[in-house]
């Protein structure tokens, strides 16, 4: 069982999906180009949703039936070979590339984010002009900046679409006292969060940083559960991510979060305070 639920081997089977779709054939099409039997396509869907690891020599047949090429090619191939591990650590661009891909599919069909977020408010809740900041401050070629703001904005579709997930957010106290860009675009922030707070698949909660010694000072973490795929653990660092799947890291991870709610403060106390801090960043403007 282990083995069907380990990260890259979800990561790898998004991928063979969105090949296959880029391509335009259906599964059971897709057994017919290897020259398999048609109720192969069974096998294929199982590869797909990561409840079966395809070796890699059976990536490499996929990729020829599909006739794909170069960098689709590579990225399949890195990894098909990189399946098995129960962790995902992901340090060249390629492979965070692969990482973030991975990640987005699993929002696709999360029912349920729970994040952990000590400094910073998190992506999902970040406004155009905080993300735009980020980008800018952090590095990002200029001609890149409108292209990663837009896909970061468009992970918001994880708590808009028709069924949306539950978003629940542990957030440092210290993160909405950051001022990223200006204080005009934090103000412009904190009223997108009571915003976002308004919604009924939204729980924020703020972490005072009088509450002493929380696993959230460990570092910030998502953990997505889905309805279709094994539960996954996200960390983000400096130029590198680490995924993880493996169950004794996911019971870890839940009872950290389990820790730090027990310490959060109410949604309603959390609104209060937001709310204190837009008024005075509206009055320093």
């Amino acid at each position: 069982m282990a083995g069907s639920t380990r990260t890259p081997t979800t990561a790898l089977g998004h991928a063979l999906k969105a090949a296959r779709e880029e391509v335009g054939v259906t599964q059971r099409k897709l057994a017919e180009l290897m020259g398999r039997k048609t109720s192969s396509s069974g096998l294929i869907a199982r590869w797909e949703t990561g409840e079966r690891t395809p070796k890699p020599e059976d990536v490499a047949e996929v990729i020829e039936a599909l006739g794909l090429e170069g960098a689709a090619a590579n990225e399949l191939m890195a990894l098909a070979n990189g399946a098995g591990r129960s962790q995902w650590l992901a340090v060249t661009l390629p492979e965070r590339r692969q990482q973030v891909a991975a990640l987005l599919a699993a929002e696709r069909t999360a029912t349920v984010v729970t994040q952990l977020s000590p400094l910073l408010i998190p992506g999902v809740l970040q406004t155009y002009d905080v993300i735009r900041a980020i980008m800018i401050s952090g590095g990002v070629p200029e001609d890149e900046v409108d292209q990663r703001v837009t896909e970061r904005i468009g992970r918001r579709h994880l708590i808009t679409r028709k069924n949306p997930a539950q978003l629940n957010v542990l957030l440092g106290e210290s993160a909405i006292h950051q001022v990223i860009g200006s204080r005009e675009i934090m103000a412009d922030q904190m009223r997108h969060l009571l915003e976002s707070m308004g919604q009924s698949n939204v729980d924020i909660r703020l972490v005072s940083n009088s509450a002493g010694w929380t696993p959230l000072l460990t570092g910030p973490f998502i953990l997505i559960d889905s309805d279709e795929v094994p539960p996954i653990v996200s960390l983000e660092m400096h130029r590198s991510g680490l995924m993880m799947q493996a169950p004794q890291y996911i019971a870890d991870h839940r009872r950290a979060a389990d820790d730090v709610r027990e310490k959060a403060m109410t949604s309603e106390a959390t609104a209060e305070i937001i709310a204190d801090r837009l008024t005075e960043l509206e009055k320093a403007e």
